[in-house]
C-alpha cells in the first residue's frame, strides 16, 4: 500500500510540472524544431514532404503521445534562430544537427536530453589540392558557418598545431557551401555529417575529400527547455527506447510479434510489464508506437544516413555498443 501510494504521489508531481506535454496534446500537433535543408537529417521534397534522421525522432515522439507519427509540424530554423524558438515556446523540442555544451545548458536554459547522433568536425576540400591531412591546412582559407560550434573547434584547431589560417564565415551553410564550390575558400569545415550530405550538393562530388581528422567531439541530440522533467524524460526515454529496440532486435515490421514475446526485457519495453508508460504521462504501448511509426535506431540511421542512402556515412561511433560502437542507452526497467 504504501509503494503503490508513493506511486500514485510521484505519477501526480509529474504531471503537475508537465506543461508541455499538456500543451502538445490540447494543441493536438508536436511543434519540433528541425533543420532548413541538411540531406539525411531534415529536408523536404518537391512536395513538402520532410524527411531525415531528425525528422525520424520527431515522429517517434509524436506517435508515442499521439499514436499518429503525422502530428508533427516541421519548424525549419537557422543556427541563429534555433535556440531561441525554444526559449520562446514558438517549439516544443528541437531536434536538429545541434551540439550538447556545457554552456548552451548554464547560459541558455536548456537541456539536451540525449546523444542521438556521434559526430566531430572535419574538413572537406577539392581532391587536386593533394592534401591528405589537416596538419597540411596552414595557411588555407576555410569556409565556416557563424553560429555553430565549429568556429571555435577551428581556431583551436589551428592555434593548437602553429598553422596560420584564414577565416571566411558566413551565416549559413548553404552559403558556405557556395563560397566553397566558387573557389572563395580552399576547404570547407563542418560536422563531418554535414559534409557528407553538402559534397552531394557540389557540382563535381567526386573531385572533393573528406580529411580523416576528426578535430571535436560533437555529441548531437534533441534539446528542451529547462523546467519540465517530465518532458525531458519523455524526450530521452523515446530516443532511448528506439535504441534499446536495436539491441533487442525489434524493427518496425516485427513488433507486433515482439508483443508475444516471454523476455521480461522486451515485455517492460513494449509496455507488457510495468507502468513505465504512465510514468511518462503516456499509453503503456508508447514505446511500440514509436517503433512501429519509425523502426528502431538502426533503421532510421540506415534509412536516412547509413547504407540505404545517398551519403552512405558508416555507423563508426553510432553502432551498438555490442557491435563495435558506443551507442548505449540505459534500461527500461
Amino acid at each position: 500500500m504504501a509503494a503503490t501510494l508513493l506511486f500514485m504521489l510521484v505519477v501526480g508531481a509529474l504531471r503537475a510540472e508537465a506543461q508541455t506535454l499538456k500543451a502538445v496534446e490540447e494543441r493536438g500537433t508536436l511543434n519540433c524544431g528541425v533543420g532548413q535543408g541538411l540531406l539525411g537529417f531534415s529536408s523536404q521534397d518537391d512536395k513538402s514532404n520532410w524527411t531525415g534522421f531528425d525528422v525520424d525522432v520527431c515522429r517517434a515522439l509524436a506517435a508515442a503521445i499521439f499514436g499518429n507519427p503525422a502530428k508533427v509540424t516541421f519548424v525549419p530554423l537557422d543556427a541563429s534562430t534555433r535556440f531561441a524558438a525554444l526559449q520562446s515556446n514558438k517549439i516544443d523540442v528541437l531536434s536538429r544537427n545541434s551540439t550538447w555544451t556545457m554552456s548552451r545548458e548554464t547560459s541558455l536554459g536548456l537541456m539536451f536530453a540525449a546523444v542521438a547522433y556521434y559526430d566531430g568536425q572535419g574538413f572537406l576540400l577539392r581532391r587536386e589540392a593533394g592534401i591528405d591531412t589537416a596538419l597540411q591546412l596552414g595557411g588555407k582559407t576555410v569556409c565556416t558557418q557563424t553560429g555553430t560550434t565549429s568556429e571555435l573547434n577551428l581556431a583551436d584547431y589551428f592555434r593548437a598545431n602553429g598553422m596560420p589560417l584564414q577565416v571566411l564565415a558566413l551565416g549559413t551553410a548553404e552559403e558556405s557551401r557556395k563560397a566553397y564550390d566558387d573557389r572563395k575558400c580552399d576547404v570547407l569545415t563542418s560536422d563531418v555529417s554535414q559534409l557528407y550530405a553538402e559534397r552531394l550538393k557540389l557540382a563535381a562530388p567526386d573531385s572533393h575529400i573528406i580529411l580523416p581528422e576528426v578535430i571535436s567531439k560533437e555529441p548531437l541530440g534533441p534539446a528542451v527547455r529547462q523546467g519540465d522533467d517530465q518532458w525531458l524524460n519523455l524526450v530521452k526515454w523515446t530516443l532511448y527506447s528506439l535504441i534499446n529496440a536495436e539491441e533487442l532486435g525489434l524493427k518496425s515490421t516485427t513488433i507486433d510479434d515482439a508483443l508475444k514475446s516471454p523476455n521480461p526485457d522486451i515485455r517492460r519495453l513494449v509496455g507488457n510489464e510495468g507502468e513505465f508508460g504512465q510514468q511518462l504521462g503516456l499509453e503503456k504501448d508508447w514505446a511500440t508506437r514509436a517503433i512501429r511509426a519509425t523502426g528502431n535506431y538502426g533503421e532510421i540511421y540506415e534509412r536516412n544516413v547509413g547504407t540505404q542512402s545517398p551519403l552512405s556515412i558508416p555507423r563508426g561511433l553510432n553502432a551498438l555498443w555490442t557491435q563495435g560502437g558506443i551507442l548505449y542507452a540505459p534500461p527500461v526497467r
